[in-house]
């Protein structure tokens, strides 16, 4: 029991330590690829290659001052970040890394409704944004906290919808069996549909740009976390990147196979093809950022509601239909 213990709180460790790493060089990368499309240099003052941008963004944060509100909820104000912060890392605890054997057993767990789970921890993230710019009692914090609300209510169904057609395929929501089903042909070719409408949700889900309407700085200053400042403003940078960073290995899983190979690669280790599959997706999430502006706020429901939605039962309809005949015949 007590082997059991400590072997979960050094795994907890290990995904804290990872996502971190992950999350300091995903915000090098960032600003190198922006760099690169907008034909600038980029960090490339604080270490080679300015590799250690990151920590000296660290350092500075940490330094900052932390400014309260005079009229802000004192209590509220301080969770709010560390809800948001919270719900990113506790996502990632139900993402595998590569095939539940004794090699690649180190993810924290591999549950029979992963998914859902991962969905559930995703959907507590918004009380993070929600609370924080109620308790800010600034109306441009406010403004941007109910944007994200509405938001993540418009797309989550969307996305929830998308989901239904890859569970279909796999016959389970376990993360594990979705990937083993894929080892023929990758999701992305038959669930094409639902691929489109997972991508464009969860990135809307991440507040990820062109869907950071809950941010957007012309309008609203920087919206739910106009009056944070230092580490807090801080968690909730590094929950969006996390973000991002879960997005991409849930893409990875769903529709680009995880872990398989084709099969001249297969010589490449299984973690190890996982992790370029999530690089890049997250370089294709760079490269959107780059390059296609801000959606209007009526754009953005419209998108959700009239788009995304319907073409998401579409593809549920399709693919049942298709699952129940080519179902064995008893």
């Amino acid at each position: 029991m007590l082997e059991t213990i400590l072997w979960l709180i050094g795994k907890s460790l290990l995904v804290i330590v990872v996502l971190m790493s992950a999350a300091a060089g995903e915000l090098l990368m960032m600003r190198k690829v922006l760099g690169y499309f907008q034909m600038r240099l980029g960090p490339n003052r604080v270490g080679p290659w300015g590799v250690l941008q990151p920590l000296a963004d660290v350092v500075k944060m940490i330094f900052k001052e932390d400014i309260v509100p005079r009229d802000a909820d004192k209590v509220i104000y301080r969770l709010a970040p560390i809800i948001s912060f919270f719900c990113s890392l506790a996502a990632f605890v139900v993402i595998p890394w590569g095939p539940s054997d004794a090699t690649y057993s180190l993810f924290m767990a591999d549950p029979g409704a992963g998914i859902l789970i991962y969905l559930a921890i995703v959907s507590l993230s918004v009380y993070g944004i929600t609370l924080g710019g109620w308790a800010s009692q600034s109306k441009y914090a406010l403004l941007g906290a109910m944007r994200g609300t509405a938001q993540l209510i418009s797309y989550e169904l969307a996305l929830g919808m998308s989901l239904l057609g890859v569970i279909l395929m796999a016959g389970s929501p376990r993360l594990t069996a979705i990937v083993e089903a894929q080892q023929n042909l990758y999701n992305i070719i038959p669930q094409f549909l639902g691929f489109l409408v997972f991508a464009l949700a969860v990135m809307a889900e991440a507040n990820w740009p062109p869907f950071d309407l809950p941010e957007s700085e012309q309008e609203l200053v920087a919206g739910y976390h106009t009056e944070y400042a230092g580490m807090r403003f801080g968690l909730y940078f590094l929950s969006e990147l996390i973000a991002v960073i879960n997005a991409s290995c849930l893409i990875t899983l769903l529709y680009l196979g995880g872990w398989n190979r084709i099969s001249f690669l297969e010589f490449i280790p299984p973690t190890l093809a996982f992790l370029l599959k999530v690089c890049f997706v997250i370089f294709v999430f760079f490269w959107i950022r780059a390059t296609l502006p801000r959606v209007r706020y009526d754009k953005l429901m419209n998108l959700g509601w009239k788009v995304l939605l319907p073409v998401a039962a579409l593809n549920l309809v399709g693919t049942a239909v298709y699952v129940a005949l080519s179902a064995p015949r008893v």
